[in-house]
């Protein structure tokens, strides 16, 4: 049975601070979204009001059409990881999976079958307190994967894995979402994202600032800009500026330009003569993008070098 997460009208404040502003979107089936934005922006009091562990002031979050606390095998419908550090230290990786196992009814088999999934299978019978950030990472997915749900929560999963750990970790959000299972990502850094995500949404200050699929946004910033590379710069701009383009440096030999179209800035540069060698539409990037889209919803911003007098 297909299960998706909702997220609707969410308010909810801590005394004077104001966490969530009417949080509303939907993680459905079959694709890995990423929930993404700057420190503060709500994300991590968003899914712990998913979990029930907050109550909203107002607005509703739903499992399945049902609130979390409702479920009556709730690791069989969601899994989640909030906080890899959320374990008893004195247990080992198989007890820790064992007892989570027993109190819903799930057979022993599985603890083995997820410890081999994220690559812990030599390291079941280790202490947990003894093991790295990335291991702890890798301990919660396999909770978070204990009842096989169809539904995942992930805050901030790369946090402390190596390049190889990062890797494994694309690979299995796009397995899971392939076996047709909801996938929540949160994360700071698009570039962990990237190639990862099928679906952004983007928050800040509380609120969600865009709701969109990857492919889209991406074309919506790269919209109307091209990169040239020429011998001749200087020449080059001053053409392309008096046919109303925007010019800027982008490199030694290149220049980003907007508002001209390519067969346009051909036409011109062809015929006032100016040398060019290449010429291509802009390829954005989600970090670019993401950037583009919080820079008003940032809550802690450090100041410029240029700023500062320095």
């Amino acid at each position: 049975m297909e299960v998706g997460i909702e997220v609707e009208g969410l308010h909810k404040r801590f005394g004077a601070t104001r966490a969530l502003d009417g949080m509303s979107f939907e993680v459905r089936p079959g694709r890995v979204t990423g929930f993404v934005g700057p420190n503060g922006a709500g994300k991590s009091t968003t899914m712990r009001v998913v979990l029930g562990l907050d109550t909203p002031d107002a607005g509703r979050a739903l499992v399945g059409g049902r609130p979390y606390r409702s479920l009556a095998e709730p690791l069989c419908r969601l899994g989640s990881l909030l906080d890899a550090g959320a374990l008893q230290p004195s247990r080992t990786a198989h007890d820790h999976l064992l007892w989570l196992a027993h109190t819903q009814g799930l057979s022993a088999g599985r603890v083995g079958r997820v410890l081999a999934r994220v690559g812990l299978a030599d390291a079941a019978r280790r202490r947990a307190g003894g093991f790295s950030l990335g291991m702890r990472q890798r301990l919660g997915i396999a909770a978070a994967l204990l009842g096989d749900p169809p539904a995942l929560m992930l805050d901030e999963p790369f946090n402390g894995l190596d390049p190889e750990g990062i890797r494994w970790i694309r690979a299995l959000l796009t397995s899971l979402a392939a076996e047709g299972r909801a996938v929540l990502v949160s994360s700071h850094l698009m570039s962990e994202l990237e190639g990862v995500a099928d679906h952004l949404v983007v928050v800040g200050r509380g609120r969600v600032v865009a709701d969109t699929g990857v492919r889209e946004l991406l074309a919506g910033v790269a919209a109307g800009r091209v990169t040239l590379r020429t011998s001749a710069p200087p020449a080059a701009a001053a053409v392309l500026e008096r046919a109303g383009a925007v010019v800027r440096a982008a490199g030694p030999d290149t220049l980003a330009v907007t508002g001209l179209p390519g067969e346009a800035i051909v036409a011109r540069l062809t015929e006032e003569r100016v040398p060019f060698a290449e010429l291509a539409s802009h390829r954005a990037t989600l970090e670019e993008a993401y950037l583009a889209l919080t820079r008003d919803a940032v809550q802690y911003r450090g100041l410029d070098t240029e700023e500062t007098g320095r």
